[in-house]
């Protein structure tokens, strides 16, 4: 997320804001197989399931929550977070996406996009989450079912075209984007968001092996917006356990035990070390011991280079946050921070680290960006991530405890694109 409160709209644009009617395209269904659609905390949302998964997708920015795992037995696990003002009655928001902020959702351009590129001033996280998606069918093929929707983008001209999958008798999603045309390069990503406990550090972060991690290089949290932040800016590291604070002689920040430093909001970013990967994947856990699970996601670097981590611990006060805002993005992205589009597509601190910050879209072939999230029950015990190992068709948790769990999950997907 970014500086939503430095985004300016006309008062015309807040109200259809307000109530979710920003155009994007064609909206016609004709041709299109329906998927069930229900209301869900204010949001109009594509539905599907199997017996082990149900999802909602948000038809205003194809942000998807709530997702039950598990969702047939005792303990059903729901992880992503729904944003704290889906309950109360539609106000005018500052920009789009959040209207119906919840869950994941795909971000092209990735970031704030506060400053105009080339011409093109594009809404925070882009049209692809605060603009509607149209319904493109939903299918069953064996055990895969599957829910097509489509955006036309108008800022820059292209389509979008998103697949979630799931698979009988697996707790995981499978998701496709499809970029066509909106040629030249960009920063994208998802933008996974995990509900938070109130209580300090119940929450365990490990990913697989870093080149190196860095602070927000300029201010992500600004006090004259009533928004507070911790961690000190554009600072490099290489220990997510040891993040220099804001503070002078402040002990380091452990980003690997969350949340922690109650009324703030941080901003970080962690490179992949592709050198380092199994089988070419790079992966992120959030153990959740006391609710008994882990929740996953997996990636090929060579598209979704690094992971931003936005830290959201009641530091925000202006609207419509108000101090009440508890939640962890982990958002596998390629992008310089959340800054955006011309920040990215610019020399900045992470391409002089030889990090790619953009990626380059062709209009004469399509780019394709996959993506596995999900959930593994854990034994108690369990208490944190060390590692994955990797075998056809599932993956394996190994802990800092030396327990082990394994979950079927057709990893090859990253790859193949196919199930």
């Amino acid at each position: 997320m970014t500086h939503w409160s430095t985004f300016n709209m006309t008062k015309l644009e807040l109200c259809f804001v307000a109530f979710g009617f920003m155009a994007s395209g064609a909206q016609s269904l004709v041709g299109a197989e329906r998927a069930p659609v229900e209301t869900i905390l204010h949001q109009p949302s594509w539905l599907i399931s199997n017996q082990e998964v149900s999802i909602a997708v948000t038809q205003l920015g194809g942000h998807m929550a709530p997702v039950t795992f598990f969702r047939n037995t005792s303990r059903p696990v729901q992880p992503y977070h729904i944003s704290p003002w889906q309950n109360e009655k539609p106000v005018a928001m500052p920009v789009p996406v959040l209207v119906p902020l919840r869950g994941d959702f795909f971000c092209l351009p990735f970031g704030g996009n506060t400053e105009e590129s080339a011409g093109e001033k594009h809404s925070p996280h882009g049209e692809t989450a605060g603009s509607r998606w149209k319904l493109m069918g939903t299918t069953k093929a064996g055990d895969v079912t599957t829910l097509r929707l489509a955006i036309d983008t108008q800022i820059r001209k292209g389509r979008v075209t998103k697949e979630l999958s799931i698979v009988e008798g697996q707790n995981a999603i499978y998701l496709k984007h499809t970029i066509e045309g909106f040629a030249g390069r960009t920063p994208l990503g998802h933008h996974a968001t995990l509900t938070m406990p109130e209580q300090e550090g119940r929450v365990r972060i490990a990913t697989s092996a870093i080149r190196f991690g860095m602070t927000c290089p300029s201010l992500f949290s600004d006090p004259k917006q009533r928004e507070y932040q911790s961690l000190l800016p554009g600072t490099r590291w290489t220990d997510l356990s040891k993040v220099p604070a804001a503070w002078k002689n402040s002990p380091d920040a452990d980003l690997t035990r969350l949340p922690a430093r109650l009324g703030h909001a941080d901003l970080v970013q962690i490179v992949n070390d592709p050198s380092s990967t199994t089988q070419g994947l790079a992966w992120t856990t959030a153990t959740y011991a006391d609710a008994g699970y882990v929740w996953f996601s997996l990636k090929d670097p060579a598209v979704l280079n690094s992971t931003v981590f936005w830290m959201e611990n009641h530091g925000r006060h202006g609207h419509p946050w108000n101090g009440r805002n508890n939640c962890l993005g982990l958002e596998d992205v390629t992008a310089h921070f959340a800054d955006g589009l011309k920040a990215s597509t610019s020399e900045n601190a992470l391409t002089k680290e030889g990090v790619a910050t953009a990626v380059d879209l062709s209009a004469a072939r399509p780019t394709v960006v996959n993506y596995i999230q999900g959930v593994v029950k854990i034994p108690e015990g369990f208490e944190c991530v060390k590692s994955l190992k990797f075998a056809p068709g599932s993956v394996t948790f190994i802990s800092t405890t030396g327990k082990q769990v394994t979950a079927l999950v057709r990893h090859e997907f990253l790859k193949s694109g196919k199930l």
